[in-house]
């Protein structure tokens, strides 16, 4: 539900609205329509405070539909969203890596693939704790202890960590550990998750699903900003199709639509789109050249010994390689680069 404040309502009208509004427990967010400030609610107000709200002098419409996607898009904001995770600065004009294993295995692992990915350039340190897999025995991650090792491998070389969250009860563990939560492909339309993580004070990781438009990803993102939370990235993973050459078939279309569309930073991750090793370093630079704002790539010491997802994991050495293409890709179209320089830790 969206409200649209009368062009003259008052510092004090609005502060009844607001008190109105947080007595029902509703959240608001605030964006413009049609020149007029607006508050989009969430969840509806019951019938007596919509009743309130309708007979307020400050309150000049009650629409009781709203767009699908309002506040992820260049309606709510022209201008594209940046935010900082530690040192970097996620949006337009930079580069962000996110880099690491499919899954957290060991501390040695962790500490070997955090030492490299930063002395290569990575501006964050990725790892699976909580694993969704296709099988039900597969490996299904270390839970909290592989939490604690992602932690402390960022934390020793300086880097942002970025996880998966599997479930809505998950959602403040992994806030205590991790810096950027990520919403995977699986459960983009996972609504109760969705409301989830947009409630913590952490930036999110949104992966469009395999059978999503683009439309149904800015609608979950939605969710994701309407339960209090915009700093998010949308995540470029790949799609089903009928090509069978590749694990899924990389949307590279994506990019410039969603950047039209929508404000908030776009990261593509060629690793899951193409499942093969040697097509990941092409890929990546063919979205940096497309615009993306960042990277998203798997990266293990023996991916014939991973755990999970070997066969697309680049080798520490080809992950090396790959950076010096993608940063001299990158500063060429003039983006500045935060993998030198003061680094610290978001977590609090």
């Amino acid at each position: 539900m969206m409200i649209v404040l009368r062009a003259d309502c008052s510092l004090k009208e609005k502060a009844e609205i607001t008190r109105i509004l947080e007595a029902g427990e509703i959240n608001i967010n605030v964006t413009e329509t049609g020149g007029s400030t607006a508050f989009i609610l969430m969840p509806t107000p019951d019938d007596d405070i919509v009743a309130s709200l309708e007979r307020h002098g400050g309150v000049a419409e009650v629409r009781r539909a709203t767009p699908s996607c309002q506040l992820v898009t260049r309606d709510h904001r022209a201008e594209p969203t940046r935010f900082h995770v530690g040192h970097a600065l996620v949006g337009p004009d930079t580069l962000t890596v996110i880099a690491g294993p499919c899954s957290v295995e060991t501390r040695t692992q962790m500490m070997e693939i955090a030492e490299c990915v930063a002395d290569a350039g990575a501006t964050m340190l990725r790892g699976g704790a909580f694993k969704p897999r296709t099988s039900p025995y597969s490996f299904q991650g270390l839970g909290e202890r592989g939490l604690e090792l992602l932690a402390d491998a960022g934390g020793r070389f300086k880097l942002p960590t970025v996880t998966e969250v599997m479930a809505p009860e998950q959602a403040a563990l992994i806030a205590q550990y991790a810096d950027v939560l990520q919403v995977g492909a699986r459960n983009m339309q996972n609504f109760s998750l969705l409301q989830a993580v947009g409630q913590q004070h952490r930036p999110i990781l949104l992966k469009r699903s395999p059978m999503a438009s683009i439309e149904e990803l800015l609608c979950a993102a939605e969710y994701i900003a309407a339960a209090g939370n915009q700093r998010i990235m949308l995540c470029e993973r790949g799609i089903r199709t009928f090509e069978r050459a590749t694990r899924s078939t990389l949307d590279i279309s994506a990019v410039p639509v969603l950047k039209q569309l929508s404000h908030l930073p776009v990261i593509v991750d060629p690793s899951h789109a193409v499942g093969k090793r040697e097509w990941v370093p092409p890929l990546a630079k063919c979205s940096v050249a497309c615009g993306a704002d960042g990277l998203m790539i798997e990266v293990h010491p023996n991916p014939e010994e991973a755990m999970s997802d070997g066969r697309q994991s680049l080798t520490m050495d080809q992950f090396s390689r790959m950076m010096v293409d993608v940063r001299r890709l990158a500063g060429a179209e003039g983006r500045q680069d935060h993998a030198e320089g003061s680094q610290q830790s978001v977590r609090a």
